[in-house]
């Protein structure tokens, strides 16, 4: 399995410095972890705490650190998941990015069944 598969299926420990920097520069979102944030966060979180908590900054941060296509996709891929999953997200939020990502990420479309 290739780096970026790892990394796609949110794997510890495999991460860009580049990702990992982004990860450490943001780690007071991620204030109730102890351990090192930038080997423990899984993709699926690192997009549901920054789409949640972070500024607009971040968010575009994300997106280039990340790819707004990836960012999509696990956005999608969580809130599909069940409505336990969808509701980790604000409503708002969670609206405004669907909305976002329909419109700006070249995704499946498939993946927008919300």
């Amino acid at each position: 399995m290739g780096r970026e598969e790892l990394r796609g299926q949110g794997i510890v420990g495999v991460r860009d410095i580049e990702l990992k920097q982004y990860i450490e520069d943001r780690k007071h979102l991620f204030w109730y972890s102890p351990a090192p944030k930038s080997e423990t966060v899984s993709d699926e979180l690192l997009v549901e705490i920054i789409l949640n908590y972070g500024s607009m900054d971040d968010v575009r941060a994300l997106f280039s650190v990340m790819k707004i296509d990836n960012v999509a996709k696990i956005f999608f891929d969580s809130i599909n998941k069940s409505e336990r999953r969808k509701g980790n997200y604000h409503e708002l939020t969670r609206n405004y990015f669907t909305l976002l990502f329909n419109r700006y990420a070249s995704i499946n479309k498939s993946l927008e069944n919300i």
